[in-house]
């Protein structure tokens, strides 16, 4: 069975939020606006989106 994966994809600049939650961003793998990544399904992953919920869009696809 495939893994699911998420694409997630950074919708809302991170400027004038917490040191925090740009280095979440980061951390994700995003870099500007409308940037997409995509990362595996699972709880730490799933935490971080949780964490800028705000700030991205998410979805899922199958690999």
């Amino acid at each position: 069975m495939a893994e699911k994966q998420l694409r997630i994809t950074l919708v809302k600049s991170p400027i004038g939020y917490t040191k925090r939650q740009k280095e979440t961003v980061k951390a994700l793998g995003l870099r500007r606006i409308n940037n997409s990544v995509v990362q595996p399904d699972n709880a730490p992953i799933r935490g971080m989106i949780n964490k800028v919920s705000h700030l991205v869009e998410v979805e899922e696809i199958d690999s």
